[in-house]
């Protein structure tokens, strides 16, 4: 089980991490903002014969082939729609680049290790490893994943394959 994130200025003060904020369906959820390199609307993509479902194919990025994840297929949250708010967050994961198809983005927050909450214990029975925990917003909570761990997971290495 994972507490939050640790982030120390080197004197063992501990600091505020700064997260993207994105929707899918009417959870929000936070990635490290280190990861982000851009923010696209979403656009028409490339697909591959025998991907899974939630690789919707790649695109040309200035001449790098990015594989497009859609993470509302990936989390089982229904049948995804694609509007005028459809954006995907570009990311530099694992020393490659990765398209995440969301319903929008949000904000950039600061969290501090008081707003962290340990991840709930779901049993075997689901693959929760790549959440870190819970941050506290106000009146809600945003689920903080860590997108290195979610995107080496098992399944993801078919995009390899993409590349």
């Amino acid at each position: 089980m994972q507490t939050g994130p640790e982030n120390t200025d080197g004197n063992g003060t501990k600091n505020a991490l700064e997260y993207l904020t994105f929707t899918l369906g009417k959870e929000e959820y936070g990635i490290d903002i280190l990861k982000v390199q851009e923010i696209r609307g979403y656009d028409v993509v490339t697909h591959i014969a025998n991907a899974p479902e939630f690789i919707k194919g790649v695109v040309n990025l200035r001449g790098v082939i990015v594989p497009i994840v859609d993470m509302r297929i990936k989390f089982k949250l229904g049948e995804p729609t694609y509007n005028e708010f459809t954006v995907v967050i570009i990311m530099n994961v694992l020393e490659r680049i990765i398209g995440m198809v969301v319903d929008g983005v949000s904000d950039v927050v600061a969290l501090n290790p008081e707003q962290f909450k340990a991840a709930p214990e779901m049993g075997s029975s689901m693959d929760t490893d790549y959440i870190t925990g819970l941050g506290t917003l106000n009146d809600h909570m945003l689920i903080l994943v860590d997108i290195e761990r979610l995107m080496s997971s098992e399944e993801m290495q078919v995009m390899e394959q993409a590349n």
